[in-house]
């Protein structure tokens, strides 16, 4: 074919377009296959020293809060499995951890759930029902308009007290096996709130609650789940574990996790539970999410052959870093901060800062590093997760908490060779983007890591050129199951307003009104101003003002018909309803139209 003719042009033109479009699929597929990030869109949590917000959680944290006492005497008498010598058979030489507090109240009405049942569940199992409640409330999502759909529930746990401690075997019956199941901790979640996504508990030890972050992110991309509830759960109910970590050297004598310190000689047991709700980004955005922070990327590994069983592996950690960093498609340079598995061992700290160092060698300014197990001890199965929480907050006050228990530092690292530094105090973050790495490292072997990073979306000015009266009073409104339930809400709402010297009243108002669950005990309040609301909440809890049962509640899944009735034959004063145009959208839309 001549190369001047018309059909040799048109088959050149045909091979360019064609060649165009294998470009465009091409980059259609690349970007189909780059893992899309995960907003963070709530959090609950419920830790040591009556920590139940991630609120108080982050005054803690940045007061500097230590969690260890001694173990509560409703756990155990501590004087019968307590000596000093660690070789004394059936004894543990340590008599401190952190504990969370009053994990015996629970209201089964509240879930539904028989008082005959709830007696023989988990303590384990009421608190992720009552922390993913609270999660989906912190997110402004109303629990029931989830039923039916993909939600997936992924929770990290592994021990298994409570069945030792109540010793039930001669009577046991279903609810014995249902209350102790570890599988049924995140099924009856599922099942209480009514959810169909991929639903499972996950056991990889201590890195059980970050291995379950990561899965849930998975679920997301690959759309098994459209959300996702993440988390894990542990409490201390017996001693025997106590005893054995003791004998196998794993435990500090003195009760407190010194991670990096020279004085590192194991760590401490602690108990919390934290639950975070994950979504798209691109569906957190769609649907106008607050978003805390996103996950960038996340990885999973085993140690493989190590010098032992429970020995952690320098390359494993450095690998499983170096796969998170390359899903998150980011460089080390880009990570400022990074939430240690940092347990205080004197074989483990080495190790895990040795990797850091493998990773993170190029820098030129340092790479902060801490530990919140030096305030907390360790959580196990709950670690990651609170690892993750803390991290999560840090990126939204753009701040770093103090690592404790540092007083003289490891001389098995050689720290003067090392991009690292250890925040004793409390520290500005300072950096162009907030990218943080959090690790949880398993004894099983099982190593996890997430890539975590603040969200800065561009903030667009209203365009709109109306202007809007604020309204000279707003409705607060609470509902509870029961009487003492309505009467805990109200108590709740004067502590936050308390807590908070700033709070927008509409916004305060409107979340309560549409973005919670409602229930047969109700309540409502009138007010011009904050002031005025804890005042009239101050009044109610002193008894003033009794509850109003409606009998029944309200529906979330159809939505109430309204009608509004103006009577008269026209204006019956000058300027009436006014107020109502200024204030009110929907009037302000209707009578204009």
């Amino acid at each position: 074919m001549a190369a001047n003719t018309p059909d040799y042009v048109a088959a050149m033109k045909n091979a360019l377009q064609q060649t165009r479009d294998l470009k465009a699929k091409l980059a259609e597929s690349e970007r189909r296959q780059r893992p899309e990030p995960v907003a963070v869109i709530g959090m609950g949590c419920r830790f040591p020293q009556r920590i139940r917000t991630p609120d108080q959680f982050w005054k803690f944290l940045c007061a500097g809060g230590d969690a260890i006492t001694e173990i509560p005497p409703e756990r155990w008498n501590v004087e019968d499995f307590f000596d000093p010598d660690p070789a004394v058979p059936g004894k543990s030489h340590v008599r401190r951890g952190s504990f969370v507090d009053q994990i015996d109240q629970f209201d089964p009405q509240f879930f539904n759930i028989s008082p005959r049942e709830a007696m023989l569940m988990d303590p384990q199992q009421r608190l992720l029902l009552e922390v993913s409640w609270e999660a989906l409330e912190y997110a402004n999502i109303v629990p029931e308009t989830l039923s039916g759909g993909l939600t997936g529930v992924f929770i990290g746990i592994f021990t298994n007290d409570y069945r030792s401690v109540t010793g039930r075997q001669e009577t046991a019956d279903l609810y014995d096996q249902s209350g102790s199941a570890l599988s049924v901790a995140a099924g009856r979640l599922s099942y209480v709130l009514g959810l169909t996504g991929p639903t499972m508990a996950i056991d990889t030890a201590c890195s059980s609650s970050l291995v379950a972050v990561h899965q849930a992110c998975q679920s997301l991309r690959q759309h098994e789940s459209d959300l996702a509830l993440a988390g894990g759960v542990g409490l201390i109910l017996s001693p025997e574990i106590m005893i054995s970590f003791s004998k196998a050297g794993m435990l500090a004598a003195d009760g407190h996790c010194k991670t990096f310190d020279a004085a590192a000689d194991g760590y401490v047991r602690g108990e919390g539970c934290g639950v975070i709700l994950l979504k798209r980004l691109s569906d957190a955005l769609r649907d106008g999410d607050a978003i805390l922070s996103v996950i960038r990327g996340s990885m999973v590994n085993h140690d493989g052959p190590s010098s032992g069983l429970t020995v952690p592996r320098g390359p494993s950690q450095q690998e499983v870093i170096r796969r998170a960093l390359q899903q998150a498609s980011l460089e080390p340079q880009s990570v400022s901060y990074i939430e240690a598995h940092g347990t205080g061992t004197s074989l483990g700290d080495p190790i895990e800062i040795g990797a850091l160092d493998a990773i993170f060698h190029e820098r030129d300014e340092p790479l902060q590093v801490g530990s919140v197990k030096t305030n907390l001890g360790h959580l196990e199965a709950a670690a990651g997760i609170v690892g993750l929480i803390k991290t999560v907050l840090m990126v939204q006050h753009q701040q770093i908490p103090p690592h404790l228990h540092l007083q003289q530092p490891n001389p098995q690292i050689e720290w003067d060779q090392l991009p690292i530094q250890i925040p004793t105090t409390l520290m500005p973050w300072q950096a162009e983007e907030r990218i943080a790495g959090v690790s949880s490292f398993g004894f099983s072997g099982t190593n996890a890591h997430v890539i975590v990073s603040e969200w800065t979306p561009n903030q667009v000015a209203d365009a709109a050129d109306e202007k809007s009266t604020e309204r000279p009073a707003h409705l607060l409104i609470l509902s509870a199951k029961s009487a003492a339930g309505l009467a805990a809400q109200v108590q709740a709402y004067q502590d936050y307003i308390a807590e908070h010297a700033t709070l927008n009243l509409a916004e305060l108002c409107y979340t309560a009104a549409t973005c919670r669950s409602h229930f047969a005990y109700r309540q409502a309040f009138v007010a011009r101003s904050c002031d005025e609301l804890q005042e009239q909440l101050t009044s109610c809890v002193a008894g003033d003002h009794p509850a109003v049962v409606t009998g029944h509640a309200p529906s979330h899944q159809t939505a109430p018909t309204l009608a509004f009735l103006f009577t008269g034959q026209g204006s019956q004063y000058a300027g009436m309803g006014q107020e109502l145009y200024e204030t009110q959208p929907t009037f302000r839309a209707t009578l204009d139209e």
